[in-house]
Order: structure tokens, then sequence, then C-alpha cells
């Protein structure tokens, strides 16, 4: 549970208080149309319900569990052909959108300003953007309404509206909140404002621009560049207007982190947050979904991902001599500092009953031995259970840089020093030293051979390769793939470090310990706190889903006796089957 809910909580009871009265009564706090719209308080607490909308801090944390780079406990069922369809599909839900309607429909009365009005018009509007992305980029075709349904309203079944028609609606809803929404700064992070509006501005329009750009089976590539456009203007908007810097607090080694394991929102970077409250048991469950063994899916990184993270120069780290047989240990030193701020590596310390202990990967947890922190505090106290009080980011302005540069870059006219106010900004944010100032001139043949075969020009390739780093484990990377056209990134090996021998201690942070034995016939002694994991072919009588490369060495592979091929119909999600029973206008998606 999160702030937000707590507002929908405050409504309900009002609600529910009004209805539990004598129905001869009209008490002062009947929420009734009147009480609601008939005053700015009335207005207000309603509009506190469309931040039900959002996703919830857990939504965020979690929201990267299929991506091309997160090995997990299962493949995801979607990918899995046959596993997943119509019967199991599920967010074809519109009471939100009933909500806002409702709202819009009956804000404007003549007794409270127009300026108040239009204030709130454009915060339900922006709410109303947010639900359709959302719907377009699970479902695409999606009916549009923009009125309160009733039982008998013959749109009930009509069916879904074009792309176009959809999209063009969502960004005149969103540029009516950008230029209708009075606030333009909120201290506690966790409310909309104007930069705010302007923020998921610049996240719609880059979606739809590559979406259209990439995805030319629709036929709309030559409307790309408006979208992408807006998409440039938007960002440059709240880099120009809004105040908000890339925080390096702490310095390169601890600045990135803290904005995911704060407990209140690092203002200068966080434009919008999902807020944790400890006095009103709102919490999260972020150490609790990333070091469980049973609990969430044990996301781990991917090596080939992890190889994408440059050298502490700039230079990338597939340039290095040997680097596919280094050992871990190795491998993850002198690299961007992001790197120690988003894994277990090096001098990574948890606190336990007080005493900060070392703490290497954990294979009870990883599979790979990229075991992620990015949101999980330090202290074991917060392991068991939904306990976490960070708060967590929806919404932050080094994605804004982000959108800026990749829109330019998309568009032809990115710059060197478009270069350097973003992509080289968060690099030397991330304490690299080399490249920081101009934008590359040569493609690198790692990004271009294993993630981008498409793409020719050496500073988009960069672009993307930090956006990854950059926004690793914000729930950004499927639609990333989805906008790219490049669900065949989806079939990667899950490939974890590598591992030189079998039955051969391995010091995975460089202290001088032991952590972990690969074997295939487990040795009679052990060494004592050491933990040894099976790669044998097989286990229990089965086949083992943990294997080394070339069997007796090389990188750690998990699944890969599961199936995994991209489908392009898994672009978008399919009608559920139970509302397309309902309602057989809707169709269905291709390939479903």
């Amino acid at each position: 549970m999160c702030i937000k809910h707590v507002w929908i909580l405050l409504l309900s009871v009002t609600l529910f208080t009004a209805c539990s009265k004598k129905l001869d009564q009209v008490p002062e706090d009947t929420a009734t149309k009147a009480a609601i719209f008939g005053s700015e308080k009335g207005m207000e607490t309603y509009a506190n319900s469309f931040y039900e909308i959002l996703p919830t801090a857990n939504n965020i944390h979690q929201g990267d569990a299929m991506a091309d780079y997160a090995a997990r406990t299962q493949v995801p069922d979607f990918l899995r052909d046959g596993a997943y369809g119509p019967r199991q599909s599920s967010g074809w839900d519109w009471t939100a959108l009933r909500n806002i309607n409702f709202f819009l429909e009956n804000c404007n009365n003549p007794k409270i300003s127009p300026k108040v009005i239009r204030n709130y018009i454009g915060l339900a509007k922006f709410f109303r953007a947010w639900f359709y992305f959302d719907k377009i980029k699970r479902f695409g075709d999606v009916p549009w309404i923009n009125k309160t349904m009733t039982i008998n309203d013959p749109d009930l079944f009509k069916g879904r509206d074009s792309r176009t028609l959809v999209m063009d609606s969502v960004l005149a809803d969103i540029d009516s909140a950008c230029a209708s929404i009075t606030a333009t700064d909120d201290k506690s992070r966790s409310l909309i404002t104007r930069y705010v509006a302007y923020a998921f501005k610049s996240r719609v329009c880059l979606f739809e621009g590559t979406f259209r750009k990439y995805h030319t089976e629709y036929g709309l590539q030559n409307t790309a560049d408006r979208w992408l456009t807006e998409a440039m203007n938007a960002a440059k908007t709240v880099m120009d207007e809004a105040g908000y810097t890339l925080s390096t607090a702490n310095g390169t080694a601890q600045s990135y982190r803290q904005l995911f394991i704060s407990k209140a929102p690092v203002s200068a970077e966080i434009m919008l947050a999902a807020l944790c409250d400890p006095n009103l048991s709102v919490y999260n469950d972020g150490n609790w979904w990333w070091t469980s063994a049973t609990y969430g899916s044990r996301v781990s990184f991917t090596r080939t991902f992890i190889n994408t993270y440059l050298n502490i120069d700039g230079t990338p780290f597939t340039s290095k001599a040997g680097y596919a047989t280094l050992p871990f240990v190795e491998e993850v030193k002198g690299r961007d500092l992001r790197l120690q701020q988003t894994i277990r590596m090096g001098s990574y310390k948890r606190v336990n009953g007080g005493v900060p202990q070392a703490a290497p990967p954990v294979f009870s947890y990883t599979y790979t031995g990229y075991q992620p922190i990015k949101w999980c505090l330090d202290d074991t106290y917060y392991d068991g259970g939904s306990r976490n009080d960070n708060s967590i980011s929806i919404i932050r302005y080094a994605e804004v840089l982000l959108n800026y540069a990749e829109a330019k870059a998309e568009l032809g006219a990115f710059t060197d020093a478009d270069w350097g106010m973003t992509v080289g900004a968060l690099r030397a944010r991330a304490g690299i030293t080399g490249g920081l100032t101009a934008k590359p001139v040569v493609a690198d043949d790692y990004l271009k051979t294993t993630y981008f075969p498409g793409i020719t020009d050496p500073a988009l390739l960069e672009i993307r390769r930090e956006r990854g780093i950059e926004l690793a484990l914000e729930g950004f990377r499927f639609y990333d793939i989805v906008r790219w056209k490049r669900g065949e990134l989806m079939d990667q090996v899950w490939n974890g470090f590598y591992v030189p021998a079998l039955d051969t201690p391995m010091d995975l942070n460089g202290d001088g310990v032991n952590d972990v034995v690969f074997y295939q016939q487990k040795p009679a002694t052990q060494l004592p706190g050491v933990t040894y994991v099976n790669v044998a072919a097989t286990i229990n009588g089965g086949v083992n889903p943990q294997r080394l490369s070339h069997d007796t060495y090389g990188e750690l592979n998990w699944l890969n006796n599961i199936s995994r091929k991209w489908n392009d119909k898994y672009y978008l999600y399919p009608i559920p089957e139970a509302d397309r029973l309902m309602n057989p206008k809707l169709g269905q998606n291709p390939g479903w």
C-alpha cells in the first residue's frame, strides 16, 4: 500500500458514511454532486482518487521481471508457445476511466473560479492520458471513451477505435494537462505538477514516435517525426524551465543508488514517486522481492547485458582483450560506477544485527551471479515481508534527458552539445572519465551485433546503451524492446558469469574468502561457509536447468532447457476471452 491509496480510502470513507445515514437526512458529509463539485475542496478530494491509476511502488521495482536482461525462476508464460492466450490475458478494466469521465462531465460549477476548474480538468486529462497510454501499449487499438457510460449506452459494446484516433486524443489530453495544471512544483514529489505532465508527455511521444518508425507494418512511419518532435520539445521544456538536475550528492560511488534507497525522494532529480510512511503502515516489499529464495521471481541480470557497462575510461568493456573469460571478481573492476550500485560486487556489505558484513552474490537467490541491489536496503531487517520504507521513483529527470537525446537522434538532429548535457552528464555522474563532451563517431560492434543490427548511427546506439543501464529495473525495458521492434532479444540465453573450472573455489568479492564452488559430483568434504552449486547434466532424475556453457567450464547458463521463441504477436497482448465474448465487436489481435 502506498500513500496515494490513503486518498482513495478517505474518499471511500466519505461515501460509506453518506450511505450509512438515514435516507431522510442530508448531512454535511453526504457525497452528493453538490458536495463534491460545489467547492474546490470537494473537487480536490475527488481528484485524489485519480492517483489510483499510477503504478504502485511494487509495480515499479518489480516492473522488469520480464525483460531480455532478466534471468528468473521460470520463463514467463507470455513467452512460452501455447502457455498464454486470451483466456489468461487481463487488463481490460475500464473502471478508472469512468471515474475520470464522470468528473469531467460534472466539474464546471460557475461558483468556482475558472482557473481552479481548468487546473482540475487538466489533472483529470493527465490521468486519462496515463490510463490510455497503458492500454495502447498493452492492447494496441482500444475503444476511445470520453463520456460516462450508462448501462443502456449504445456505445457500451462498440468496437475498438484506431491507434491514430486514440493516440491523437491522448496527445490532446496531455497537452491540456501541460497547459492547465497550475502547480509547477511539489515538495513531496507525490503529486502531479505541470512539469511532471511535460515529462510524461516526452515518455508517451517517444514511445509512439519510435513505435511508428520501426513497426512499419502499421504504415504510420511517415507520422513518426511529428511524435518525436513532440517528445523532444516536451523534454526540453522540463530541461529549460523545471529546475531539476542530476543528483550528485554523495559522489560518483553512491549518488546513483541513493535515488533508489532514500526514504524521502531525492528532490533534485526525482519528479514523481510512490512514497512509503511507517506512521501510516505504508511500505513496499523491495527487500523481500530482491533477497528471498522463495518469494518473487529471483531476477538476475544476464552477462550479455552486464557486458554493456563501459570501462571507467569510457571505452567498451567488450573491446578489452580476454573479456569473455574473465572471472567475476576481475570483470567487475574498473567499470562504470553504476555497476557497483546495481549489483552485489566488490566491497558491498549488508548490515546483520547492526554489524556490516561482506555480501557477495548469494546462489540461493541468483542464477547468474549478477544479483541486483538497486531497490534493496542494506539492512537484513527489511528482508522478510513488506517492510521497506524507501521511496520508489515513477518519473525522474534522468529519463527526461534520455527521452530528449533519443528523440533528437531519431530525428537526425543530435549534436555534441546535446550529448554533453544528456548522455555525457549521466556518464560523468557515474564516474566515467572519457567521451563526455562529443558524441561518438564509430559504432560499437558489440551493440550492433548483439542488440541492434539495424542501427548504424553510433550516437543512437550509445543512447540505447545508456538507457538500458541508467533505467535498469525501473520497468521500462520490455516496452523499449517493443517500440524498437527488437522482440528477438527476449530469446537471448540467460547467461551468467564465467566459471574457469569445476571443483575450484571462487572468491567473488576479492576479500580473500572463498564463496562458491561449482561441481558435477559433490565432494565428500566441503569447505565451511562456501556454497556448492550442482551443474551436472541431470539433477534429481531430471534435466538440470543450471549448466556451464562448455559442460566443465564456461558461462553459467540458466533454464536453456525451456524453449523461448519470440513471435511477433507478442508485441501486443490478446484481448481477454471473457471480454471478447461479451463484446464480439472487439475482435482479436493478430496471431492470438
